[in-house]
């Protein structure tokens, strides 16, 4: 791909693993979901669900799963088969209980629009951004990078959470689950309204801590010219950021470098 140049026109980030730590938003969401769909005796979730589905996140892809995946941890598939098999795993689970994959991410949404109508301070309070984080997107619309944000998230949801930080942001920039595409359309979309001819204006970075979203793109001849970042701070594994080490075409990047000049990216 071309060389990149000291900064991007424009930035993409994804909100999940990237701007935002919502694990325990994510299990009670999940947990509430899961209640709904299967409705089990005791609504009160094992001690030991919460931890093994906070280390098992890096497999979820969309909010539709994470019932999903609860569901598979209560009813004892290894978590070595989860790791392996999770996107086959997933869409099997929801067959074999007769449920539709957008029926659970209605249910999903639901929840999360009820309980945000309920009390918002509290479902705010289950996230966390990470270090910095805030103060350096603050500091990239300063600068006048455009900025957007890509997501399997509601953006609506992406959208409250950061005006709680005082980040305000245009429809235009939150591609959220709403666009109904995968990312890597969004990011064609997105390329295409650079100056394929200016090279100082054809500069697209993407931050995502999703390994195989990151693949999937460079399965894509027409995005080379996107630069792509592995978030090592997400929802990845240490065999993710191992891989994305070695891989030419992808580069690993960690918070406290995220939080520095971009001329600190490319190093």
């Amino acid at each position: 791909m071309p060389m990149a140049e000291s900064h991007p026109a424009l930035l993409a980030l994804d909100f999940d693993g990237v701007i935002c730590d919502g694990l325990i938003e994510y299990f009670q969401t999940a947990w509430r979901a899961y209640c709904r769909i299967w409705s089990p005796t005791d609504l009160t979730p094992p001690e030991d669900l919460a931890p093994r589905f906070y280390r098992l996140r890096p497999v979820v892809e969309t909010g539709w799963e994470m019932p999903v995946l609860l569901r598979s941890l209560l009813l004892d598939i290894p978590e070595a088969e989860i790791w392996q098999q999770w996107p086959t795993l997933a869409k099997q689970q929801a067959q074999q209980d007769a449920v539709e994959v957008a029926d659970l991410a209605a249910t999903v949404d639901a929840v999360r629009d009820e309980w945000i109508a309920a009390d918002l301070e509290d479902w705010l309070a289950q996230h966390r951004f990470y270090p910095g984080v805030i103060e350096r997107l603050q500091q990239i619309l300063a600068d006048g990078v455009h900025l957007v944000i890509v997501t399997t998230k509601e953006g609506r949801f992406v959208r409250q959470l950061l005006h709680q930080q005082g980040i305000e942001l245009s429809e235009d920039q939150i591609f959220g689950k709403e666009v109904q595409q995968p990312k890597y359309e969004t990011l064609r979309s997105l390329l295409k309204t650079l100056e394929p001819e200016d090279s100082d204006l054809a500069q697209l970075w993407f931050i995502e801590d999703r390994l195989p979203t990151l693949k999937k793109i460079r399965t894509h001849p027409d995005l080379d010219r996107i630069k792509l970042y592995l978030a090592d701070w997400g929802y990845n594994t240490s065999t993710d950021r191992e891989n994305a080490q070695h891989d030419p075409s992808i580069q690993l990047l960690n918070l406290d470098t995220f939080t520095q000049a971009y001329s600190a990216w490319l190093q």
